[in-house]
């Protein structure tokens, strides 16, 4: 179900800061320390934990991965579409059940994680990921689809969970980090 913008926070754009990334990227990461240090954002029940070391740029690991994008940890460049929507992911975690968006469990390298995916009225598609842990939940990661193979490979992905757990099925967001909390070692 697409979300309507009106209901989420504005952007963040560098041009706001006529282009000084130093003072973009910290605007951006005081709406990371606000939403999720300052204020322990919750996925239904579940306060998210998060990644502090190894810090980046003195600032909390789990910001330089929602931030940043790359293959190679250490390598990894800004991406501005998911620093641009640091906005949206406190009310993306915590509006999903009641927004309608969509969430399911997938795995990824013997992980089990959550995806939350925020699709707006206007077709951005912006994704959030947990990582859902024996005795706690990680915020792991942001970002933004911004080609149609990464939509088409996330939409594939939820409609086989989806199949697996009955079309039908109503889930909470404690139902699914209960669930896989019970099966993990």
């Amino acid at each position: 179900m697409a979300v309507a913008k009106d209901r989420l926070p504005e952007l963040i754009y560098l041009e706001d800061y006529k282009g000084n990334y130093q003072l973009f990227i910290d605007a951006v990461y005081a709406v990371f320390e606000r939403d999720f240090i300052t204020h322990k954002a919750t996925f239904g029940s579940h306060q998210l934990k998060m990644k502090y070391h190894p810090a980046f740029q003195e600032r909390a690991y789990t910001f330089y991965h929602m931030t940043h994008e790359g293959d190679i940890e250490t390598d990894r460049t800004p991406d501005f579409r998911r620093c641009e929507r640091m906005p949206w992911a406190r009310p993306t975690i915590e509006n999903a059940e009641a927004y309608g968006i969509r969430f399911w469990e997938q795995e990824r390298n013997g992980k089990h994680r959550i995806c939350i995916w925020l699709d707006t009225d206007d077709g951005d598609n912006y994704f959030v990921i947990l990582d859902v842990r024996k005795t706690f939940v990680l915020l792991w990661t942001a970002f933004y689809a911004g080609f149609s193979h990464q939509l088409k490979k996330k939409v594939k992905e939820y409609q086989a969970w989806r199949d697996s757990v009955g079309k039908d099925k109503v889930i909470t967001p404690d139902e699914l980090v209960k669930d896989i909390m019970d099966r993990l070692p």
